[in-house]
């Protein structure tokens, strides 16, 4: 089945899209840059960049939540499924 259709599997997806995000950008910070745009009234990031740059920054703004998120769906994966 496809992790679209599957409620868990479609946030574990997430979840380690989020946490491989932060992680890249920890290790090399000025990964995510390339996909800036410089046009009047927005100062920001598109494409696929972009999207990586703000799962990056949820990685790291809501660790804390984003770890918990992670052990809960561990837990889950491992003993309930």
């Amino acid at each position: 089945m496809s992790a679209i259709f599957d409620f868990t599997s479609l946030v574990t997806v997430i979840l380690l899209l989020i946490c491989t995000a932060a992680f890249v950008r920890e290790i090399r910070p000025g990964i995510y840059d390339g996909g800036r745009t410089y046009e009047r009234g927005f100062n920001g990031r598109s494409g696929f960049n972009g999207f990586l740059w703000k799962l990056s920054r949820i990685g790291e703004r809501l660790s804390p939540y984003v770890a918990a998120s992670c052990a809960i769906m561990a837990i889950h994966l491992l003993f309930f499924r």
